[in-house]
């Protein structure tokens, strides 16, 4: 399986041109089974959701869908997102090429910024299949949370969408390796970069092996992708030796 992830630059609260964006982007690695975006990958972070969010399976979602169907893969991101009773979430999209599209919610919500007092948390995890792979979502705040991550021979790959900003990059690259080790299991992890009212983001996106050693980065502070063949056999054996 390969897993491609995206970092890029988010314009803010411009969907149609952050999703033509998006395109360009992950046209550049063609023939992957997964592709990942960066949290609120259409429209960047707002606390003033009302006259930016998405309704539920909204234009983000439907673009997403059209991808998978057109490139035979899997599409992944968080998105802002309005339900018909006026709840917020922060919802991460998995558009299947079969038509399905499944959603996690963030749940834990970044105390900090304030985004708990906006947006409605998730119930809780889920775990997705895709060609043989047991996937967990996470979105950027849920990475501190190594209890709700806890990998139970639950999943195989941890997909995380992130927007954490440059002054606190080593706690993104610190966690993305320890949520990979601890669970022995591949991460995939997209982290923006660019602008906005709350910071300056340089990417860092990677994917990790359940060694904790990096197979595949973004350059630092530039849009582009990393894709990976993951190694199946590298971590079967790796868990048949542990306690796992």
């Amino acid at each position: 399986m390969k897993v491609t992830v995206v970092q890029q630059n988010i314009i803010f609260d411009n969907v149609r041109a952050n999703l033509r964006h998006m395109e360009e982007l992950f046209a550049r690695a063609p023939k992957s089974d997964i592709y990942l975006f960066p949290e609120l990958c259409s429209t960047g972070f707002s606390l003033k959701p009302q006259a930016m969010a998405e309704k539920v399976n909204g234009l983000t979602a439907q673009r997403m869908l059209e991808w998978a169907a057109k490139y035979d893969a899997a599409f992944a991101g968080s998105v802002l997102t309005v339900d018909d009773e006026g709840r917020f979430y922060n919802r991460m999209y998995f558009a299947r090429p079969d038509g399905t599209l499944d959603y996690y919610d963030k749940c834990n919500l970044f105390v900090y910024s304030g985004e708990d007092k906006v947006f409605t948390p998730g119930k809780g995890a889920v775990i997705w299949e895709f060609r043989g792979a047991r996937i967990r979502p996470a979105i950027c705040y849920d990475i501190r949370f190594p209890v709700f991550l806890y990998n139970r021979n639950e999943y195989d790959i941890l997909l995380i969408s992130g927007a954490f900003p440059k002054s606190r990059m080593l706690a993104w690259d610190t966690l993305v390796r320890a949520r990979a080790i601890e669970n022995l299991c591949y991460v995939a992890a997209s982290n923006r970069v660019g602008v906005d009212d709350f910071g300056t983001y340089c990417g860092h996106s990677v994917i990790i092996n359940p060694y904790g050693e990096k197979v595949g980065g973004c350059r630092s502070g530039s849009q582009g992708t990393t894709t990976v063949e993951l190694d199946w056999d590298l971590m079967m054996n790796l868990r048949n030796r542990s306690l796992f």
